[in-house]
């Protein structure tokens, strides 16, 4: 029989808050940077938190952490939980964090509980999920996924020119143990939304099914620096309007295609001075659409726009993709399990599909996989004022605890 354990919101609440201070800003949110100081001392109080509960805690060669506490029969795989602790630079206080402490306050709930599950539980914390330090995003679960290299995750370089690999051995968590070497039963990520809907439709758990198409690029626009005064507007060979043109014809791409997104979010231009006609221009380019066919068509409209827009201002140009994430489908019985748990705890909940990117997109193609959401004020994310209330937090871990007994019971079954 699964038992009714019931997670305690106090202690949830108030391990966000703790960990929330490691590169806490002015503003209320979190910078925490991968591999950052911020992000070792939040890492280290993660580990001490665990073995503390019981789990030994194992670091993989890129940094990937994996708690895990023994069951009753060792033989089985783990079952997973768990997200991610690094942010973006003006982050806020609970996108990936929240995964994280919400599977360590399900685990806590058990250890108190006195309850032993059938299979052991693990709790992951993957390494640079956001991609704001070391493109691309959720790098290391894509190199535990076989989706990248080692050494490609190593050679990763931040904008100051700083590998990941360095990273890694400057604070300490480049593991001994070879990355996917530890196998798990399933996976369960829990997350704020990233979006509007479970908010406007007074919704408390989104019951998520899969997570739709991406696709990154960079491009670097060359024109001529010359001066502005003496440079006549026929003569010009202005990077930064090629650069504005083509943002206007991206925009015009997520428009044309009904649930596709597309976005200029990172744009450099040199050499940056108010009487020099910008000679050089980099910017990113960002399009997600839940059909592939359709992500392709949107790709094919940008390829296509950079020619367009640059020949006849006489501007060079280069274009390259730098990810590609697929749309992906999550697992049937996870996503039952979890339904089964919402029932348990009687809130209201939705299906949808996820419009952002998380590690569940690549643990998915080595393991079952599912997400579960709870709403975030104003859909706002990536940002300092992202908020969420501590009954939706609590909400979210107590579906996930209900989720991840009903899976361990089916397994005893």
């Amino acid at each position: 029989m699964i038992p009714n354990l019931q997670i305690d919101p106090t202690r949830l609440w108030d391990s966000l808050m703790e960990t929330a201070k490691i590169g806490g800003t002015a503003k209320g949110g979190i910078k925490r940077l991968t591999l950052s100081e911020e992000d070792k001392r939040v890492r280290d109080w993660f580990k001490a938190t665990c073995e503390g509960l019981g789990c030994a805690v194992h670091v993989d060669e890129v940094g990937n952490m994996f708690a895990v506490r023994p069951g009753r029969n060792n033989a089985l795989l783990p079952i997973a939980m768990g997200s991610h602790l690094d942010t973006q630079p003006t982050g806020g206080k609970f996108d990936g964090v929240l995964g994280v402490l919400g599977a360590v306050e399900a685990l806590r709930t058990m250890v108190a509980a006195g309850y032993e599950t059938n299979a052991p539980i693990a709790i992951a914390n993957w390494t640079n999920e956001e991609g704001s330090r070391f493109a691309p995003a959720m790098l290391c679960s894509g190199v535990y996924a076989g989706v990248f290299t080692p050494e490609f995750a190593w050679s990763r370089e931040d904008r100051d020119g700083v590998t990941l690999g360095a990273a890694l051995d400057a604070i300490g968590y480049r593991g001994a143990e070879k990355v996917g070497a530890r196998q798990f039963q399933a996976m369960f990520e829990l997350h704020i939304e990233q979006g509007p809907i479970l908010e406007d439709q007074n919704t408390m758990i989104g019951v998520v099914k899969g997570v739709q198409g991406m696709r990154w690029y960079e491009v670097s626009v060359q024109g001529q620096d010359a001066h502005t005064g003496a440079t006549p507007m026929y003569l010009r060979k202005n990077a930064l309007l090629g650069a504005a043109r083509m943002i206007d014809r991206i925009d015009a791409i997520g428009h044309a295609y009904p649930g596709a997104v597309a976005t200029v979010g990172l744009i450099e231009n040199r050499p940056n001075s108010r009487n020099v006609i910008p000679g050089e221009v980099f910017f990113t380019v960002d399009l997600r659409h839940p059909d592939e066919g359709q992500l392709q068509k949107m790709e094919a409209d940008f390829r296509a726009a950079l020619p367009a827009v640059m020949d006849p201002l006489k501007l060079s140009h280069d274009e390259k993709m730098i990810w590609n994430s697929p749309a992906v489908t999550f697992d049937a019985t996870l996503v039952d399990c979890v339904r089964a748990g919402i029932a348990k705890s009687g809130y209201s909940s939705r299906d949808m599909a996820s419009g952002a990117g998380h590690d569940a997109a690549y643990t998915a193609r080595v393991m079952p996989t599912v997400m579960i959401f709870v709403p975030c004020a104003g859909g706002i994310s990536h940002n300092e004022a992202e908020s969420t209330t501590r009954e939706e937090c609590a909400a979210g871990a107590q579906v996930l605890l209900n989720a991840v007994l009903e899976y361990d019971a089916r397994l005893a079954g």
